[in-house]
């Protein structure tokens, strides 16, 4: 699989998948992140570790957070050196007024917004890749 560079290709390739999962952005004073927790990412602050896992276990295992998120992933294989992919969607997203919070990851990008706008950040990113 070959990793995209170019804004416009990626624009147009984007191709935004809404996941089912809920999911939370918890912090925890754990330096492994609990035994039982299976995140799909972490990262180490000198504050506590921030974990982004599905709602559901946060819940279980009685960690704190503020809001809950849809994780839209943007299925392009996307290059860790393209130049304003991310830029250009986030800028879309908050000239709606929607928050978005990105990860990348080695193969895809991924953004986690507000359930309550998932719907319609999933309109916006279909025009935005029509548009490119």
């Amino acid at each position: 699989m070959a990793e995209e560079t170019e804004l416009c290709t990626l624009l147009r390739a984007m191709q935004p998948v809404l996941q089912e999962e809920i999911y939370v952005f918890a912090r925890t004073p754990w330096v492994d992140g609990g035994s039982t927790l299976h995140p799909i990412g972490l990262f180490r602050e000198k504050e506590g570790l921030t974990l982004i896992l599905p709602q559901s276990q946060a819940d279980a295992s009685g960690l704190s957070y503020t809001t809950v998120f849809a994780m839209i992933t943007l299925s392009v294989h996307s290059s860790l050196e393209a130049v304003g992919f991310l830029a250009a969607i986030t800028t879309h997203l908050a000239s709606h007024n929607i928050s978005v919070n990105p990860v990348s990851a080695f193969y895809h990008d991924h953004l986690f917004v507000p359930v309550a706008k998932a719907q319609t950040a999933m309109a916006l990113l279909h025009g935005l890749s029509g548009d490119a």
